[in-house]
Parts: C-alpha cells; structure tokens; sequence
C-alpha cells in the first residue's frame, strides 16, 4: 500500500509501527457554526482511509478532536448571550449529526480540548524544562530556534516566512516566529489555573497533548485539511518531537480545497454553504459520492450546482442497479452454481479496486472500477437463458454481494431513498415548499425542480393546486 506522505513529498509503502495495527489522528472542527461543506471532505475521504484499512484487516485506533475553547467561540458565546459550554455542546451535537448523516463510521474517541487541560499544562511544563520554550509576563512561547527541524513538514525556511494568519508577532518573543503555547486570561473568557497564571492554551499544543495520551508519542498517520501544514502541523511536529524525543508521526496526509463555482470559498464572496444546506437540497449521500468520485484527494476540487446533479445522476446509476439486482434474485427460484466466468470478472474488478486503493487511495479511480462492475452487472441482468447459463441467480447474487462489499467500504447508501420521509420534519418541507415557490416566481426552474426532486427522494410527493401546493409522505 502507497502512501503520498507530506513529509517527504513522495509515496512511501505503508509500514505500520505495529503488525495489523494503525494509529491515526485527524484535526477536527473548532466547533462554533456548523460545519461548511469544506470540512466534509478531510471528514469523508478520512472515513473512507480507515474504511479501507479495517477492510484490509487492520485495527485502526481513529482519533479526531474537538476544539472547544478559541477566540471565534468565546466571540459566539458573547453574540448569542451564552456560554462557552452551551455554545460547543450544541455544535458537538450537530457535527456529530452531520457526520452520521453523511455515513461516518464514529471515531475511537473524540477528545475535547477543554477535558485534557491536565496533559496539555504538563506538556508545556516539560517544554520549559528541557529548554524549548520560555516564559514572559504569563504567555508561554515554543522557542522555534530551539528546535533543528523547524520547517521539515513544509519545507520553509525560516527566513524566507513571512509573519501572516495565525502567526502573532511580538516584541517580547526571542524570535517572530516563537509562537504560543500558554497565554493569559482576558475578561470574561474561560480560564484555567497554571504556574504561569490564569489563561488558557495556544492552539497547537492541543493536538500535540491529545495525540500522546490517546495515540503514544509516535503515530502511524497524522491528517487534516493542506491548510493545517503550516503552522498547524508544522507547530505540531516541534512540540512533540522536541517533548518526547522521538519522531511524532511517521506518515502525514492532506486534502486539497474545496472551492465555490471556482471560486475559494467565503463569506464575503456570499458564497459559504454549510454541509447542512446542501445535503438537505441534494441528499448526504449524493455529497459523500461527490467527494469521492469527482477527483483524487491531493488535488483541488470544485463544487457546483452542475456537478451535483451528475454525482446525483451517478450514484443513482449504482442505487439502480442494485435494486434491479436486489429484485431480480428474489423473484429467481434457480439456484445454481455461479459460472466460472462471471467469478473471473468479479475477481478482476476487485482486484482493480483494491490497485486504486492501494496507491494513494485514489477513491475516484476506484469509483471508475465500481461503475465498470455496474456496466457488467446490468449487462448480465439483460442476459437470457439461451443455451449458456448467463442470467443465473448465482451469478447474481455473487454480482450483488461484490457490488455491496465495495460501495461498503467507500461508505455508500446504496439504499434507493437514502433518506425517509420520517427524517424531515413538516416544518422544514414547508420552508422548501417556500424556497420553491419563490424560485418559480424569479423564474429559476431548476432550483425549484431540485427542490420538488430532493423531496421526492425523501418520499415526499408535491401537488401544485390553484389554492397552492399540497404535501403527502408516500
């Protein structure tokens, strides 16, 4: 198995630090929104790495955090009159609903920033003793000249760095580039005790502390978003490297983004889509199958209203089949051997697959394989018994369980409606009869017939009548 590892900027065979055994971290949401459609990505294509691991036979310890305490929380909490608390518990809730919608098998543990301020202070405490970070005035920072390896993740020099996002200038720091790993409390934001005052940490340590008490000090795959190179994951890497004294994470995975219309993705472009507002127009499963299919994970991909429709289109092509599968064995009373030939086929596909898979996890290769194994399946459905025994029901089901088998380790409903009437309430069919209706009255036929064709894959049927439009769950 290849592995294209940020690291080295090269595919490397996958070696695991034990036999059947992988160890993986992946950077979750810094929970005050709900999540865009941007973040669906590291949380699909991730979901899919493991799937593929735990197919292969490997234990996968899967951990992804959440960080509950930040500037754009506290901000939230302050908008909405709330606290910290009551603001993560309801976004924790809603991710976690997001992701279930989208299929995403729960992690191992999904630790919570503000539940490990124990081992975040003592890792700091350690960084301070072994000489790697200093104190001034209550803030604690990593001292980056410390530390020969700083800039291997993303291969910047030090020099040629230029102080932007997330990178705090000061003139008390020993070097621009020290960044924080402590800092002082303010007024009204939440704080805990240290040697060093009241305050709380700096958003790399977090990962650092998480990482080490539910993985070990090295790990077999750390993961996340390309935005999270610098200076996430590199902060990441000089902390505990330098803490522990060993290297921190032997294979290092990113995504490309996701952009608008071709366009990045932005509040003030009015272009930023939560996962909930496209999932509800086009179905999860329609967004799982998009990320997957549309393109390799190391390479940029685009959303649009378009691309939607033929992902929709595509997966339908699969949901088809299955069911025509599903409807023909069961209504076949022939219960014969499977051919030799058909067996032949089958073992060909999957070993295609598996070749996809295998070399950098290239899910969109790997679709091209299922939609092959597609093709085959319905040419047999078509098939009569006219001498050769082709349209047996053993070959069939053989067909059936191996298209099952793979859409099942990319994460696929196959199921023909993925979702059920009973999942929406009558509220929000009410809003989208709304929506529709005003799309009709701008004249944007297609918004409204993407509307009346998500309900109806929800089984919910339209009626436009003269004293307006009338609703039924079939």
């Amino acid at each position: 198995m290849k592995i294209y590892n940020t690291l080295t900027k090269q595919k490397e065979e996958f070696i695991p630090i034990e036999p059947n055994k992988v160890k993986m971290y992946v950077c979750g949401p810094t929970v005050y929104n709900l999540i865009h459609i941007g973040n669906a990505r590291p949380y699909i294509f991730f979901d899919v790495v493991r799937r593929y691991f735990e197919s292969v036979g490997y234990d996968v310890n899967y951990v992804q955090n959440f960080t509950d305490v930040d500037d754009k929380i506290i901000k939230k909490a302050n908008e909405e009159g709330k606290s910290t608390k009551e603001v993560v518990d309801f976004y924790i809730k809603e991710t976690l609903k997001d992701a279930k919608n989208l299929n995403i098998n729960p992690a191992t543990c999904n630790p919570r920033v503000t539940e490990e301020m124990p081992e975040i202070i003592r890792m700091i405490e350690q960084l301070i003793e072994k000489g790697f970070a200093y104190e001034v005035d209550g803030t604690v920072y990593f001292s980056t000249d410390s530390f020969k390896g700083y800039g291997k993740l993303s291969k910047k020099v030090l020099e040629e760095l230029e102080a932007g996002a997330r990178i705090e200038i000061a003139d008390v720091k020993k070097n621009p580039f020290d960044f924080v790993l402590w800092k002082p409390k303010k007024d009204g934001e939440p704080y805990w005790e240290s040697h060093w005052g009241q305050g709380r940490p700096g958003w790399h340590i977090e990962c650092s502390a998480m990482s080490k008490k539910y993985l070990g000090k090295t790990i077999d795959i750390h993961a996340g978003g390309e935005d999270l190179v610098f200076p996430h994951h590199e902060n990441e890497i000089a902390q505990s490297e330098a803490v522990n004294g060993v290297q921190f994470s032997n294979y290092w995975m990113h995504n490309s983004f996701l952009n608008i219309d071709n366009q990045k993705m932005s509040k003030s472009l009015g272009n930023f889509k939560t996962l909930r507002d496209v999932g509800e127009v086009y179905g999860y499963d329609v967004v799982r199958f998009f990320m997957l299919a549309s393109a390799h994970y190391r390479s940029p991909l685009n959303f649009s209203g378009e691309l939607m429709e033929a992902s929709k289109n595509g997966l339908d092509k699969i949901k088809n089949c299955v069911d025509a599968l599903e409807f023909a064995i069961k209504n076949m009373k022939d219960e014969s051997t499977c051919d030799e030939r058909v067996l032949n086929q089958l073992a060909a596909y999957e070993k295609g697959f598996h070749q996809a898979m295998e070399n950098d996890f290239n899910t969109a290769e790997a679709m091209g394989v299922i939609f092959e194994l597609v093709k085959f399946a319905n040419s047999e459905l078509k098939v009569k018994n006219k001498g050769e025994k082709r349209n047996n029901k053993a070959n069939l089901k053989s067909i059936f369980q191996k298209i099952n088998k793979l859409i099942d380790i990319l994460g696929l409903i196959y199921t023909k409606n993925g979702n059920t009437s009973d999942s929406i309430t009558n509220e929000k069919i009410e809003k989208l009869i709304e929506e529709r209706k005003l799309a009709k009255k701008s004249k944007d036929f297609a918004k409204a017939d993407e509307i009346r064709n998500y309900l109806a894959s929800l089984g919910i049927e339209l009626k436009d009548t003269r004293e307006g439009v009338h609703y039924k769950r079939v």
